[in-house]
């Protein structure tokens, strides 16, 4: 298995613009009453996602985090499956019963959002054992926040990870924020430091660049598929809003919540202008995303009630029968 084929800047925006278009009508739906339980939205750090899942094959595998819509949705998953499992439809890729913090499609090798901080370390750690162990040429990759950076199951999965020399990627989404603590409040070491540490090689780089992402993430890969051992991506980035949809963020600046000079899809947009990129085709494929973001609201809306009966199903492995 090779790595994939690097992206064009146009592909990294439409990925960038789904996912943006996504959350800001998660937001608006959440708002109105038709999203179930919280939502933890990826608004201004997009170019992450897209950058390192564009480096990814399809039987690589991802794990993620609370704010992950931006990641599963990078990965291929199916946009109207993805709303009505949101918007807890029995339809849904997890038949309504996951929701946001639980979004997962092992179809396109998403092993799932998570609601625990960390808890998506060591889910990518033993999916890299299995591809190691089975000689898949597949591997794992995992994003995180910096809040997961003092978790004791970070360090297990670092040291696990190097120990064995596993093909996983390890992405530090580092937005500055611990929910409501800035960084520096609450983490004594650098991201890249604690990787170092570990014998883990690092690279630290701007994560609302989304083409040094890609290109970042795609040396990466090559060398952790080339049997190269576990690598280390920091990605700075922007929390545009709070911890979750709704949070008042009265432990923050308006100026720094507000600050969008950083936007990825920005960035991007006036570099393609810059290399002479038709303005049309650059807005054709925000009004492309908002046309696709349309279709998938209307059919979640159309989208089944869970039935409470079968909410056990999948859940336990049914006992055999006696003869």
């Amino acid at each position: 298995m090779t790595a994939a084929d690097s992206a064009s800047p146009l592909d990294l925006l439409r990925t960038m613009r789904l996912i943006r278009e996504a959350e800001l009508r998660l937001a608006q739906l959440f708002a109105d009453g038709e999203v179930p339980g919280f939502i933890h939205l990826s608004v201004g750090q997009e170019g992450v996602a897209a950058g390192i899942c564009a480096a990814l094959a399809p039987a690589d595998t991802l794990a993620s985090n609370h704010r992950g819509h931006g990641h599963a949705l990078a990965k291929g998953l199916d946009l109207e499956r993805f709303f009505l499992e949101i918007m807890g439809k029995a339809e849904g890729m997890c038949k309504g019963r996951g929701g946001s913090m639980h979004v997962a499609d092992a179809a396109v090798g998403m092993l799932g959002a998570n609601g625990i901080v960390g808890a998506g370390l060591p889910i990518a750690v033993g999916s890299a054992l299995a591809h190691q162990v089975r000689k898949s040429g597949a591997i794992a990759a995992v994003f995180f926040g910096d809040g997961a950076l003092a978790e004791g199951a970070m360090h297990e999965s670092f040291n696990l990870a190097s120990i064995w020399q596993l093909p996983v990627l390890f992405v530090c989404e580092n937005n500055g924020w611990s929910e409501f603590s800035p960084t520096a409040r609450q983490l004594a070491a650098t991201p890249c430091a604690l990787a170092d540490s570990h014998r883990i090689q690092a690279r630290s780089i701007d994560g609302n660049d989304v083409l040094a992402v890609h290109d970042a993430a795609r040396a990466l890969v090559t060398e952790i598929r080339g049997g190269g051992g576990p690598r280390f991506l920091e990605c700075r980035t922007t929390r545009v809003r709070g911890h979750f949809e709704g949070d008042p963020q009265k432990y923050r600046e308006a100026a720094d919540a507000a600050r969008n000079e950083d936007d990825p899809i920005g960035r991007l947009e006036r570099l393609l202008a810059a290399q002479g990129v038709p303005a049309g085709a650059i807005e054709a494929v925000s009004r492309d995303a908002i046309a696709r973001v349309d279709a998938a609201v209307q059919r979640a809306r159309s989208g089944s009630a869970p039935v409470f009966g079968t909410a056990l199903r999948d859940v336990y492995a049914q006992p055999e029968t006696a003869p």
